[in-house]
């Protein structure tokens, strides 16, 4: 699951790469909702390999949307 942080490189294709006030869900293209629907259809595979890939998938962009939250670039 730890492998599933890949997804953060598709912050490179942004410009600046950092910008503290910059919500990644939504912006770069592995932070999507199509991207989010697409790892959870990874749940559908019945491998526990694809799932746990799933998993942190889904899990990293939560942790994120709570960044984002918290941070102020989303207003609930």
């Amino acid at each position: 699951m730890l492998a599933t942080m890949l997804i953060d490189l598709d912050h490179l294709l942004a410009d600046p790469i950092y910008d503290p006030n910059r919500c990644s869900i939504g912006f770069h293209p592995l932070h999507t909702i199509w991207a989010g629907i697409g790892y959870a259809a990874l749940l559908l595979i019945p491998s526990w390999r694809w799932r746990a890939v799933s998993l942190g998938c889904l899990w990293h962009l939560i942790t994120d949307a709570i960044d984002c939250l918290l941070g102020g670039a989303w207003t609930a």
